[in-house]
Parts: C-alpha cells; structure tokens; sequence
C-alpha cells in the first residue's frame, strides 16, 4: 500500500526537500502541502493522510497546537504526526508528544532515515528507537515540568513485574529487537508484552507510553 503523506512547514524549500526525498521512494506519496498548522490541520483532515510530517515552529497556529487537533487524546479519529525540530531551537517537542504526537526527529537527519520514520509511524509504531530520539526525549523530559502529586492510583499499577520492565526498556529507546537481546526472550514474546502494557495503560503506541513513564516518575532523565 502506498504510504499518503502530508508536509506542514513554514519554509518552500524545507517542503520541496521533504517532498523530492519522500517521493523517490515507490511506496510513499505527498498528498499535500501546508504552510502553517492551521493550513495542516484543515490539509490533513481533508486529505485523510496515513501521517503528517509536522514542523515545530510556524506562523499563527504552530506545530503543537495543530499536533493537539490532529492526533490530540480527544480526536475520535486521529491522524499520526511525526514532529520535525530543529533540537537545538526547539524547546517545545515534549509539549508536541503530550500533545499526541507518534514521534519526531531532526530537520537536518539523512533521507533514509526520514523515510525509515515515515514508515515507522505509518505502521503505527511510535518512533522511539534511534539513537537521536533517545537524546531528546532525555533532554526534553529533563526540561518539561515535574510530575505533579499523585492524587489517585498508580497508572502502572496494572502492569506485570516484566510489563514494567519493558515499559522502562522503551523509555531507554530501545527497539523490540534490542529489548528480546537485552532479556534474553524472542522477539515475538516482546511483541505480546508491549500490546499487552499498550492497551493496560490505554496508550495509542509507545511514544504515548514513554511520555506516561516520564511523567509519573518511572523513568528518571539520565537514569
């Protein structure tokens, strides 16, 4: 099936870039453009798209907020984003994966590895796994505010002792793969665990369950 794209970013050129590197690949194609987040969020809903590639910082509604309305928890239908930033510029990609986005990664990154995202994402995988995002998700965790108080119960609680485990090894960034070499179990039995804990945190992919392992204090930054 053919992967339907839409690309949302201030810059022309940035579009075109994106646009020349997706469309080379057989399996995706660009649908639509959009300049700022509202022209994405109204692109997006008319286009349908399998996932939107959304920029961080544009004019009038900007990344975030487009993010929310597309893929936010309150969406009855939501479409994937996966956030484009600058890292070093852009203080608010944290604020984007509370906001419902399934990933991000850097503007200046190879194509193969934003066509390698594009997939990821359309699949219906969080993109946790590269080495980049393990650095910004410890950094932009570090930078986002403290877990407040818990004034009820655990949102863990239901996981099993190895659910947990795993949750923490996706928090690290590792892939499935990586998580069965690091436990010594197959790749499949890693599988179940992870749409087992997905459906008991009630978390649409792993992006979703690592941003719930920040903010409850399971995961410390750098730890």
């Amino acid at each position: 099936m053919t992967i339907r794209v839409v690309v949302a970013d201030d810059q022309a050129v940035v579009r075109a870039g994106f646009r020349t590197i997706l469309e080379s690949e057989v399996d995706i194609e660009v649908v639509g453009e959009a300049a700022d987040g509202a022209a994405a969020v109204a692109v997006a809903r008319r286009h349908r798209p399998d996932l939107v590639l959304m920029d961080v910082r544009m004019p009038g509604t900007d990344g975030i907020a487009a993010t929310r309305q597309l893929a936010g928890t309150a969406v009855p239908e939501p479409i994937p984003v996966l956030v484009v930033t600058t890292f070093d510029l852009d203080e608010y990609v944290f604020a984007a994966l509370r906001a419902g986005a399934s990933g991000f990664l850097l503007k200046d990154t190879e194509p193969d590895e934003l066509v390698t995202a594009v997939r990821v994402v359309a699949a219906g995988d969080g993109l946790v796994a590269p080495a980049v995002t393990r650095r910004l998700i410890a950094e932009f965790a570090r930078v986002s505010a403290a877990p407040e108080p818990s004034s009820g119960a655990d949102p863990l609680a239901e996981l099993t002792e190895r659910e947990r485990e795993i949750l923490l090894l996706i928090a690290r960034g590792l892939s499935n793969a990586e998580i069965a070499r690091t436990l010594v179990v197959s790749a499949s039995t890693v599988k179940t665990h992870v749409g087992n804990l997905l459906a008991k945190l009630g978390c649409r992919d792993r992006v979703q369950a690592v941003v719930l392992a920040y903010e409850t204090g399971a995961v410390q930054p750098g730890r």
